[in-house]
């Protein structure tokens, strides 16, 4: 197949570009330039995407069977990319978000569980819905958190950043919230799971690890995973309402139980998860934190200290 792949030299494309180049696809990018091939020799469009003029102009005359939407983040990012193609690809898989689900009573979310159209993914939902009614073959896919090598928000390396340097670690509440990461690698195989398979046209599939872990469950991984002994971390537990950070983020993961089931992804498309959380953290931690020479770098700890100084045990 001819793919574009929208984005590609960032995190998710990254590892999904190799998957398909290694699958014998032909893989074209489409971004702005700003970073390398994530493979040699493929093609590479440069361009502002949320320009709908300057997108027809650079992919007005180029023919493909798929395209992969990794990086719309509203309607309007994704529309004229869809009317552009619409009629002329055989799939169409957009990269959505499990934020896109109502806060519910009864977990894990599954995919005909109902959104909340006030998220602040409120642009996937409404992607999603555009998308059901466009036509196009489509599949979406709704990750929770993703982690992993190249991660570029601040998930797992959060915690690497206190293991490293023998830092205590702040956790809200009793630690007890109940979360799912999921491995970038896993995430671009099931992506790439869905190509010629007609089960998964028009469908939604959750993508993640296989397993649930609770906040504190997360960072003894995370010390298993650096070959700390998880026993003789420093976890310390506050209320966040009893601390004012003002803007800034005192936690990297939202306060509440978030997470989903994938058994409709593992039977549609003969996938599962390759990594569990410690094999994977120990993948991020030794490729990615260690390699980039993170545990050098100068970090800002004060929303931490502020913390420290106000809390209160809960």
């Amino acid at each position: 197949m001819r793919i574009l792949i929208m984005g590609g030299t960032r995190f998710i494309g990254v590892s999904l570009t190799k998957i398909l180049v290694n699958q014998g696809h032909e893989v074209v990018l489409f971004n702005r330039g700003n970073n390398p091939s994530p493979v040699d020799g493929i093609q590479q469009i440069h361009g502002d995407r949320t320009s709908a003029v300057q997108l027809e102009e650079k992919l007005k005359g180029e023919k493909f069977d798929a395209i992969f939407d990794n990086n719309g983040r509203t309607l309007s990012d994704t529309k004229p990319l869809v009317d552009l193609f619409n009629g002329k690809v055989s799939h169409f898989v957009y990269v959505s978000s499990a934020g896109v689900y109502l806060p519910s009573h009864q977990m894990p979310h599954r995919e005909d569980d109902p959104l909340n159209p006030e998220s602040r993914h409120r642009g996937k939902f409404e992607t999603e819905a555009y998308l059901k009614e466009s036509g196009i073959p489509f599949t979406s896919i709704r990750p929770v958190y993703i982690y992993g090598s190249g991660n570029y928000n601040d998930l797992e390396n959060w915690f690497f950043d206190r293991l490293v340097r023998d830092l205590p670690i702040p956790i809200p509440h009793h630690g007890l919230y109940i979360t799912q990461f999921g491995h970038v690698e896993d995430l671009a195989v099931a992506m790439a799971g869905v190509l010629g398979n007609s089960q998964a046209i028009g469908q939604i599939y959750n993508i993640s690890g296989d397993r649930y872990t609770t906040f504190t469950g997360l960072a003894l991984a995370c010390a298993s995973a650096m070959g700390k002994n998880p026993n003789q971390i420093d976890i310390r537990y506050y209320d966040p309402n009893q601390v004012d950070v003002g803007n800034r983020k005192a936690f990297p993961i939202r306060m509440q139980h978030f997470f989903t089931d994938i058994t409709k992804a593992k039977k549609d498309l003969s996938w599962q998860p390759k990594y569990d959380l410690i094999s994977g953290l120990k993948e991020s931690f030794e490729n990615d934190y260690l390699a980039t020479g993170r545990d050098k770098k100068e970090i800002d700890f004060s929303v931490d200290q502020q913390i420290f100084k106000t809390m209160k045990t809960v």
